[in-house]
């Protein structure tokens, strides 16, 4: 077609398949390990993982993936592997024949060298054991090896995918510091329906391991909150009276506000994976279609109780943050008022104030200008007296009586001339 492609168009389409299901023929075992860097998904250098995974490719001779490869999937010689990078961490998936007659033998760890192990450039965040073999001829033979290999208490088993195969997991650390999954599979159960099966276990514990971490921070900000809470509502009482110093007040309730939106701003991104995690691992649940096996709790069940209520732990921490946070803003912006009016209140009596002090500056100055008017005429009179004392002579009259007939108009013209200067000072 002679039509221009988006540049994107064949890398989104081929990104739906990148992640294909492995194929897996019971009797078979997985070894599954997720290794996740210390710092955040945003600091995470991806190359690191990409280094680590070409070291073990290289001691089995294996052809290298893709610069940009985020999936890999090869043979190895003795066992197949599979490797996914995440935004948080990075899954390594060995398939291998299930040899030995011994149940979940840590010797199937060997694949993974211990050198290479101690240079993984992060942490392990979880890592399983998981052995898939044909189903017995009855249920309760099932049930013998479920409670033989795991704790009966913690366990969870349910028929998946229309009751094609039995999983069992009991999710705690065996004492070789792995989980242990079991599948039971059907004779007519395909190799890739089992290959979806033990990822979906995987990705289960996985997903879950990452959303747990949002439980501690969780843990830890609910302390400081409590703290936090006290000290808010001290002030937000003490804003119902009289606030002596409002403005100290208003420092304190600004402080604490600032911390709250720095607890916001680390725990952002935590509590939002751990809301993805969580949605990520009910949809994996459902996906398995699980139907019950002989009365035990479903993967669903067992989620319910120990799973669930982390998670709504996580989530009423979260709400209450962010509650608080606003219960902080509102309680700035009352006080902020508060204090805005005690300020306007004071510019009112100190405006009032300054109209006093100008009243009586006005009066003072009233007061200044008569005398004014009699000290300049004073040394006016003696200026006229000095301009026109040689005409009191041919006149007649005495100088004495001079000075007292230029009183008079001097002063008047004095006052005059003043008063029309103050009269165009107000204008």
């Amino acid at each position: 077609m002679q039509i221009e492609d988006h540049p994107l168009r064949y890398r989104l389409a081929n990104e739906l398949h990148a992640r294909p299901f492995p194929n897996v023929a019971p009797p078979a075992q997985a070894i599954y390990l997720a290794i996740k860097q210390p710092k955040d998904a945003a600091k995470r250098d991806r190359g690191l993982d990409r280094a680590h995974l070409l070291a073990l490719l290289d001691r089995f001779g294996a052809d290298h993936p893709a610069p940009d490869a985020t999936h890999f999937f090869g043979d190895l010689g003795k066992f197949r592997l599979k490797w996914e990078q995440h935004t948080e961490f990075v899954t390594y998936t060995a398939f291998l024949p299930l040899n030995g007659e011994r149940p979940f033998d840590p010797a199937a760890w060997e694949v993974f060298p211990d050198d290479w192990l101690a240079r993984a450039p992060g942490v392990r965040i979880t890592s399983a054991q998981i052995r898939i073999e044909a189903a017995p001829t009855t249920d309760q033979d099932i049930a013998g090896r479920l409670a033989e290999w795991m704790v009966p208490e913690s366990l969870a088993v349910s028929r998946v995918l229309d009751a094609t195969a039995v999983v069992g997991g009991d999710f705690r650390v065996d004492s070789n510091g792995h989980m242990r999954f079991a599948v039971f599979c059907q004779p007519e159960t395909d190799s890739r329906r089992v290959g979806r099966i033990v990822q979906r276990i995987c990705e289960i514990e996985t997903y879950k391991s990452m959303s747990m971490l949002g439980l501690p921070l969780a843990r830890e900000i609910s302390t400081r909150m409590g703290e936090m809470d006290e000290s808010l509502a001290g002030l937000v009482d003490a804003m119902t009276g009289h606030l002596a110093k409002p403005a100290e007040t208003l420092t304190e309730l600004l402080a604490i506000s600032a911390e709250l939106e720095k607890l916001q701003t680390q725990s952002a991104f935590r509590f939002g994976a751990t809301g993805a995690y969580e949605a990520l691992v009910n949809q994996r649940i459902e996906v398995m279609r699980e139907d019950r096996f002989l009365g035990r709790q479903t993967f669903g069940e067992f989620m319910m109780r120990r799973y669930d209520p982390a998670m709504r732990t996580i989530k009423a921490t979260e709400r209450r943050l962010v509650s608080m946070s606003e219960r902080a803003i509102r309680a700035g912006d009352l006080l902020r008022t508060q204090v805005d009016v005690d300020r306007s209140a004071q510019n009112q009596d100190l405006l009032a104030s300054m109209d006093r002090r100008a009243d009586m500056q006005l009066r003072l100055q009233k007061t200044v200008e008569g005398l004014s008017v009699v000290a300049i005429s004073y040394y006016a009179v003696n200026l006229v007296v000095y301009l026109i004392g040689p005409l009191a002579e041919p006149l007649g009259v005495t100088k004495t009586v001079l000075t007292a007939l230029a009183v008079i108009p001097v002063v008047a013209a004095v006052w005059l001339t003043v008063h029309s200067i103050r009269r165009s000072m107000e204008k």
